[in-house]
C-alpha cells in the first residue's frame, strides 16, 4: 500500500510540474535600446498574464534581448 500511495504522489508532482512547465515560453525582440527592449518584453508578457525573466541580453548596433515568460 505503501508503494502505491508513492507512486500516485510522484505521478500528482510530476504532473504539477508538466502543467506549470507546458506554459514556458521564451521570447526575442530587438530595439535601439535596453530599456526598449524590456519593454517590449514586458508588453508582451502583461498581454498573455505572465512574468518574465531576461535570459540574454546583446548590444551591438541594436540591442537583441532573450526572455522567459512564466505563469
Amino acid at each position: 500500500m505503501k508503494t502505491i500511495k508513492a507512486f500516485s504522489l510522484a505521478a500528482v508532482a510530476a504532473l504539477s510540474m508538466l502543467s506549470a512547465a507546458s506554459f514556458a515560453q521564451t521570447v526575442s525582440v530587438t530595439s535601439s535600446t535596453l530599456d526598449g527592449a524590456e519593454a517590449k518584453i514586458a508588453a508582451q508578457a502583461q498581454e498573455q498574464g505572465a512574468q518574465y525573466k531576461i535570459t540574454e541580453a546583446n548590444t551591438n548596433n541594436r540591442v537583441h534581448m532573450t526572455a522567459e515568460l512564466y505563469k
